[in-house]
């Protein structure tokens, strides 16, 4: 057997400090910059990236819809998962909007660590 790294040997624990991604969409770019500073003002989660040029096609109240859209993506920590959900669909101008939570495996420590820093609600500035 080859040698699988010291990954291998280590054990996670979830202490709700693991990093989390949570995609959003939003109609436009204006009305995802109004969710993601909040966001980020309230501490909730360090950045968002805004990728406006998404077209989404689905089905609502019976109809089909075809919409111009911002796509979103909200980086936090397991930790304030459930209040930035909350807070998020309260923000948020649609009355069921995506929000979508993916599990990140692992990245760049540095970078980690830093979301990590960030979101913490009520550090202030």
């Amino acid at each position: 057997m080859g040698d699988t790294g010291a990954a291998a040997d280590a054990t996670v624990v979830d202490d709700g400090a693991e990093v989390v991604t949570v995609l959003m969409t939003a109609p436009g770019t204006g009305a995802a910059a109004e969710v993601v500073g909040r966001l980020v003002e309230e501490r909730l989660v360090a950045c968002g990236n805004i990728l406006p040029g998404a077209v989404s096609i689905y089905r609502w109240e019976g109809e089909v819809h075809r919409d111009d859209e911002s796509v979103v993506i909200l980086k936090t920590t397991r930790r304030l998962l459930a209040r930035v959900l909350a807070r998020a669909e309260q923000l948020h101008p649609y009355d069921v909007p995506e929000l979508l939570v993916h599990e990140v495996a692992d990245g760049a420590g540095a970078y980690l660590d830093w979301v990590r820093r960030e979101c913490r609600p009520g550090a202030g500035g």
